[in-house]
């Protein structure tokens, strides 16, 4: 080991990491809760905001673009869950940072060099997955759970008619009709359920070649479970997204793909350390991990 590959910090008493951690953890507090109070100044917008490919969905069907709480207090729990969401999103490279000042010091300097670039990419990813989930996912879905209530009626219509089609609203008078009344806490829910699904899903090129780095997966163990890993990724869609076959079969195929991605990533990184373990002798240059 080099003399610049050494921890960084001394041994130190327990209660002045005790000290450091509780001063972290204030800073981080203290953040989260400044970010939070400021997301609530601008909760509407950002509600809005969240709420568009809903409203894109009705305006193309010709309804109102609106959503109902039916009940005095529903909006502003729903503007404080916003406020919460978006104010840790907002705090979080301060939170992060209080974390990695707390850590660093205890890590060989080639491990935070290891480390750091993985802390700046997953929340890139996560903006990538949740921006995926904003601005695809979500308005297929809206459009396929609101034109369902269309599609039953107009199949009966044909079943028990004479085979041709019927407007559901032609028949208003003669039956129940049925209209959508978007509530603003259930909306906002399936929203923000696909952007976080979408958006730690999005986290596995990072999970994997971290532990490609640690040496605890290969790409040709990754490789050999592909099979299971299909399966894995079919039931973990069908966990975190709502109960239909498009939404499902979207994130298996962006989580598949970033599967085979991160087979890439931790070959790279085989090649990486076979290079240097080369360079500094520990294996011959025909000699392999």
């Amino acid at each position: 080991m080099s003399a610049e590959d050494k921890i960084q910090d001394s041994s130190a008493p327990l209660i002045e990491h005790l000290a450091e951690l509780r001063t972290r953890l204030i800073r981080s507090v203290m953040a989260f809760v400044v970010g939070m109070v400021a997301m609530f100044t601008i909760a509407e917008p950002i509600l809005e905001f969240i709420s568009q490919p809903l409203a894109e969905v009705l305006r193309a069907r010709g309804e109102d673009a609106r959503l109902i709480f039916t009940a005095p207090q529903e909006k502003f729990f729903v503007l404080i869950r916003i406020s919460i969401v978006m104010g840790f999103a907002v705090s979080f490279p301060v939170i992060a940072h209080q974390l990695w000042r707390f850590v660093a010091p205890g890590l060989y300097k080639s491990e935070q060099g290891a480390i750091l670039p993985f802390l700046i990419a997953s929340p890139v990813l996560f903006l990538i997955g949740a921006s995926f989930a904003h601005y695809i996912v979500t308005p297929l879905a809206m459009n396929f759970f609101i034109g369902f209530s269309d599609a039953i009626p107009a199949l009966a219509n044909l079943i028990a008619g004479d085979g041709t089609f019927q407007n559901p609203d032609a028949a208003a008078d003669t039956g129940i009709q049925t209209v959508f009344l978007g509530s603003i806490r259930e909306s906002l829910d399936l929203a923000l359920k696909f952007i976080f699904a979408f958006g730690l899903c999005f986290q596995l090129p990072v999970l994997l070649t971290l532990l490609g780095k640690a040496g605890l997966v290969t790409a040709a163990g990754l490789g050999a479970v592909r099979k299971w890993a299909v399966v894995g990724i079919l039931t973990l869609a069908a966990l975190v997204t709502p109960p239909d076959v498009v939404t499902q079969l979207i994130l298996f195929t962006a989580v598949y793909g970033l599967y085979e991605i991160s087979i890439l990533l931790v070959r790279l990184v085989e090649r990486s350390r076979i290079r240097r373990m080369r360079a500094e002798g520990i294996l011959d240059e025909d000699e392999e991990l």
